[in-house]
């Protein structure tokens, strides 16, 4: 039995998130899984004690992966068997103080895996072009600006897809105009270059992520007061969001309103980057139970952990040969290489298509 990519990946979680079995474990398993025709939840639940057993040796995993299945199966039958109820409502959350910088930073943080090569190589996700450039630009954000934080990574990453989905939607007259930056809605604010975006940015001055929390210490310490900072977090500016938020038609509208810039938040682009990536629907679908909510939602963080692993590893390897000037102009060409094949003109915009995390892997530098 061949299972696709998609299979053993399903595989993994149910063995690593239902069956508790340690992801190392999991990973080492699959092989022998796939040789004993044991590759669903399903497969595991009909077969019997000893075959498990055969498969993982440890008598008390066996047991545990074996009532695991049997669960999972008998809660998906009984979900299809019964009428569909509404969904309790989720309790409101209680907003308190706001975060404080470390508690921002935590919150942010990305789903990570950590997978063989030959695990990553079998890996085929299925997305569009703009979150695999917000995958690529915060990924290599963390080898040219390392000591941005991750907040800044984000908001950063997200204004470089922003820049390339305007220059795109003008180009197949879908957008039509000056930009906001070519209006100058851009004047006074630093520009930075990211994998050939030029990108306006505010300074937060003051915000320290990476020390102690102090009391008082929240969110709202991000401002710009010089406070003698070398080396300050930055935010990308939504210069489009400007211009929309102010009279275009007043002189007073530029500049004017510093401290309430229009940013690419943290928060979207990282929302953004979680529901991206889905795995490619199998050929024959007809026999198959439709994943949960909660399921899908799942494979596709597995999915951004796996591209993100490979996308490091990517970098990782010509870090230490190549400038960070000379790594991001590097990443549009790589990006290229792998993004997914559309059709020509607006009928391939915002289309899907598939990406091998082989085909990314492949553009590591060449062992010496």
């Amino acid at each position: 039995m061949t299972a696709s990519a998609g299979d053993i990946q399903v595989l993994l979680r149910f063995l690593a998130q239902d069956a508790k079995v340690p992801l190392a474990q999991a990973i080492g398993k699959v092989k022998d899984l796939q040789t004993a025709k044991l590759v669903t939840p399903a497969d595991i639940a009909k077969s019997s004690f000893d075959e498990v057993k055969a498969v993982f040796e440890d008598e008390k995993i066996a047991k545990q992966v074996l009532s695991s299945a049997k669960r999972v199966v008998k809660k998906r039958t009984a979900s299809s068997d019964s009428p569909s109820l509404p969904s309790p409502k989720k309790p409101k959350p209680s907003y308190g103080q706001p975060l404080t910088p470390a508690e921002l930073e935590a919150s942010l943080e990305l789903p990570s895996v950590s997978v063989s090569e030959s695990m990553l190589s079998d890996v085929v996700i299925y997305t569009n072009r703009a979150p695999l450039v917000l995958a690529f630009a915060a990924t290599l954000l963390e080898f040219t600006m390392p000591a941005q934080p991750l907040s800044s990574r984000l908001s950063l990453a997200q204004a470089v897809v922003s820049a390339n989905s305007r220059t795109k939607a003008v180009s197949l007259g879908i957008e039509q105009g000056k930009s906001a930056e070519e209006e100058g809605w851009g004047e006074g604010h630093p520009i930075i270059k990211i994998m050939g975006r030029e990108v306006r940015v505010m300074k937060r001055w003051g915000y320290q992520w990476d020390a102690l929390d102090e009391e008082g210490a929240s969110q709202e310490t991000i401002k710009e007061a010089t406070t003698g900072d070398d080396d300050p977090a930055l935010w990308g500016v939504d210069l489009e969001a400007l211009r929309k938020k102010n009279n275009p038609g007043t002189s007073t509208a530029r500049g004017s309103q510093t401290n309430q810039l229009p940013i690419y938040t943290a928060q979207s682009a990282r929302a953004y980057l979680l529901k991206s990536f889905e795995t490619p629907k199998s050929e024959d679908t007809s026999s198959e139970t439709p994943p949960k909510k909660g399921a899908v939602v799942a494979q596709k963080e597995q999915n951004l952990a796996l591209l993100l692993g490979a996308l490091r590893l990517v970098f990782e390897s010509w870090s230490s040969v190549l400038s960070k000037d000379d790594l991001d102009r590097r990443a549009w060409a790589w990006y290229v290489t792998v993004r997914p094949e559309v059709e020509a003109g607006v009928a391939g915009w915002g289309a899907k298509g598939p990406v091998k995390l082989a085909d990314v892997l492949a553009l590591r530098r060449p062992a010496q």
